[in-house]
């Protein structure tokens, strides 16, 4: 479940108040007409505009800017309003205004804060009777209601709390649907089920009750014993079995993915992801396109996330500045995991360092700070990892003195992997994050694919995984598929060099896994063969080899690992000079009962990887180039081979690997309008 059920709070809470209207223009215009005798000519109703959510603001600065914000003149908004307040420090509204421009068009949540402090400090009123003979009523009711939406967006959840108590207190408004977040948040599941059965009890509000669904769902997945059906979540999609606002809202259809997906039932998940993408919402924090492309990968289903990053752009180019901040982080981690599948981990580097060093919001989970932060550091080791990785496989194409100088330049990767790891496994220190985190697709958590969570095990050490392994299965963490503890156990025999266990883990595993999660059984099968393949039973070994590498081809590579091949070569001087570098390269190891990798410089160069029966895994062919010698010819070969073998075969320019570290904040949702026209191309194909 996620914080991003809060985004609309400000808004909705601000409509309520704006059913007051001081003085309707309309009926004075009506009383006029009756003093001059024209009773029988209809005078149309004439209001003024909502402006912060209400119809009776009449202060002229607060209607221009309204108007400006109404035209996306977001410039000329933010400029009125600070002249506005340059002129009269001491009002609240100038304040307020400027607040609200800086909140939700630049999405500068402590700038905005500053501000809602000082409107804050203007009225401090006890009472609405107060309020109302000062004439700030709805000034001081808009400042209390933005202060409990950005204290919670920024984590102060106790605060939020307080702010909407004085709400309630001073103006009477019945704020029970927003407190169930800030609870969960808090952690205080009884009191936020209390809560949201109050609010079942007594509201006829379809949101309201959608609402109060949600938060009773998310007290249940909070134990981690998951739920035997889906019956209390959808009921947040449908209430009382009628159709309601949540059965096409992003919010609750993303939400209702992922309780099935912590139930395991992936089409469902996938199903409610595609409703969401269907209805495009700026103003929600939660991108579906996000939670597709995770989707995507962890089935193997690879053009299809490829298909889904496009999507996912084109979702954050129209997305609202404020939710851009929330959620920038996740962009940044979910495109860096399909780099990192790609083949272009370095980019990977470079987005997992931005969303690491992100001073801005979690996103759209309830999980803390904390929890991006460690999967940041997390997939930024893995990244740095794979690029050493990388590097070595050039370096064993380059001659011995340029082969030393590239590899003490491949040592900084090395070290930042080495850095990233130990800034995760602080963060991962908590047990009951650390227990959490092994229940598949655990709810009120920042999201980590299942075969990348593999990953903690070597960061916080095989004894203390194991113990709380074990606490987890007995708290009922894999009751609904036991073959992710078999996984998980997997991963720690193999670390500890535990060839027997690792053999009968990974069989369970890989019996009883989904087949969905394709990548956590490629990983499962790669362990398995290289266990098989130390043990002497290389046939059995081939298999297992040629079955990891069908479903995650960049796996060899990130683990670090070799495969056994068969090296043969036409006799050509091209494919012997490749066929030594090959046998450096750190993918592969040569051995007479291995797979066949075969090179060959007729009719063109060629570098094919076959199983036993002559089935091609992968191949890579290119011209010789006439001007160059055979060796460089080989190098060219033998480093193209490797691109195309351990990544997906994707070619994502330069260009468009930059797009995906985004745009500026203030201008994202106003000024970048290239990624709009641009459609469905973004990233072509």
């Amino acid at each position: 479940m996620r914080q991003r059920q809060a985004q609309r709070r400000g808004r909705l809470a601000r409509l309520i108040l704006g059913l007051i209207v001081l003085l309707p223009l309309s009926w004075a215009l009506g009383q006029d007409d009756q003093d001059s005798g024209f009773d029988d000519i209809a005078i149309p109703e004439t209001r003024l505009p909502l402006c912060f959510g209400f119809s009776g603001i009449d202060d002229l600065r607060a209607l221009a800017v309204c108007d400006a914000l109404r035209l996306d003149q977001t410039v000329r908004a933010r400029e009125l309003s600070e002249q506005w307040l340059r002129e009269e420090p001491n009002s609240a509204a100038a304040q307020f205004a400027l607040a609200e421009v800086l909140l939700t068009i630049e999405g500068n949540m402590a700038r905005a804060l500053f501000h809602l402090n000082k409107a804050e400090e203007l009225t401090g009123y006890q009472s609405m009777e107060e309020a109302l003979q000062a004439g700030n009523l709805q000034w001081h009711y808009l400042t209390l209601s933005q202060l409990s939406y950005v204290h919670q967006l920024m984590g102060d959840q106790l605060q939020s709390l307080a702010y909407l108590e004085s709400i309630n207190r001073i103006y009477g408004q019945d704020v029970e649907s927003f407190r169930g977040w800030p609870l969960i948040k808090l952690q205080q599941y009884e009191a936020a089920r209390a809560s949201a059965n109050a609010v079942l009890e007594s509201s006829t509000s379809d949101r309201e009750r959608a609402r109060a669904w949600n938060t009773l769902c998310a007290v249940e997945l909070a134990s981690l014993r998951p739920l035997e059906d889906l019956a209390v979540c959808d009921m947040a999609v449908n209430d009382d079995g009628s159709e309601s606002v949540a059965s096409y809202d992003t919010v609750y259809l993303t939400n209702s993915s992922e309780v099935a997906l912590s139930l395991l039932r992936m089409d469902d998940a996938e199903d409610y992801l595609d409703r969401a993408t269907r209805y495009l919402n700026p103003d929600s924090v939660a991108d579906p396109w996000i939670y597709m492309l995770y989707l995507k990968m962890n089935q193997s289903r690879f053009d299809e996330a490829r298909e889904a990053l496009d999507r996912m752009m084109i979702w954050r180019d129209q997305q609202e500045p404020i939710v851009s901040v929330m959620n920038r982080a996740e962009h940044f981690l979910v495109s860096a995991s399909f780099l990192l599948l790609a083949g272009y981990a370095e980019d990977a580097v470079k987005l997992t360092s931005t969303a690491l060093n992100q001073p801005d919001r979690n996103g759209s989970y309830s999980a803390d700070d904390a929890q991006k932060d460690s999967f940041a550091a997390l997939l930024n080791m893995m990244a740095n990892a794979t690029q050493y990785q990388a590097r070595l496989e050039e370096i064993a194409t380059l001659d011995r003195l340029d082969a030393m100088s590239a590899r003490l330049a491949a040592q900084s990767f090395k070290f930042n992997a080495w850095r990233a790891g130990r800034r995760a496994a602080s963060l991962f220190a908590e047990f009951e994050v650390l227990q959490n985190r092994l229940r598949p697709y655990a709810p009120l958590d920042v999201h980590i694919p299942e075969w990348v969570e593999p990953e903690i095990i070597g960061l916080v050490g095989t004894g203390v995984m194991r113990n709380i392994l074990q606490q987890a299965q007995a708290n009922g963490a894999f009751q609904l598929n036991a073959g992710y503890y078999h996984a998980y156990a997997t991963e720690i025999a193999a670390l500890e060099n535990r060839r027997e266990e690792v053999i009968a883990n990974a069989v369970q595993a890989l019996s009883q896994l989904p087949q969905e999660e394709a990548l956590l059984r490629g990983r499962v099968a790669a362990r398995l063969a290289r266990a098989l393949y130390d043990s002497g039973e290389l046939q059995d070994a081939l298999t297992w080899f040629e079955q990891s590498y069908r479903l995650d081809p960049s796996l060899m590579r990130r683990l670090g690992q070799s495969i056994p091949v068969i090296l043969r070569e036409d006799g050509s001087d091209v494919a012997a000079e490749a066929a030594r570098f090959l046998a450096r390269s750190p993918r592969f190891e040569e051995d007479p009962n291995g797979l066949l990798l075969e090179l060959s410089a007729t009719p063109d160069l060629s570098a094919c990887l076959k199983t036993r029966q002559g089935e091609a895994l992968s191949c890579y062919t290119m011209s010789a180039a006439t001007d160059k010698s055979s060796k460089d010819n080989a190098r060219e070969l033998v480093r193209s081979f490797h691109t195309k073998s351990f990544g997906l075969g994707y070619d994502i320019s330069l260009a468009q690997r930059s797009i995906l570290l985004g745009s500026s904040v203030i201008l994202s949702s106003q000024s970048n309008s290239s990624l709009r026209d641009r459609g469905d191309t973004l990233l072509d194909r």
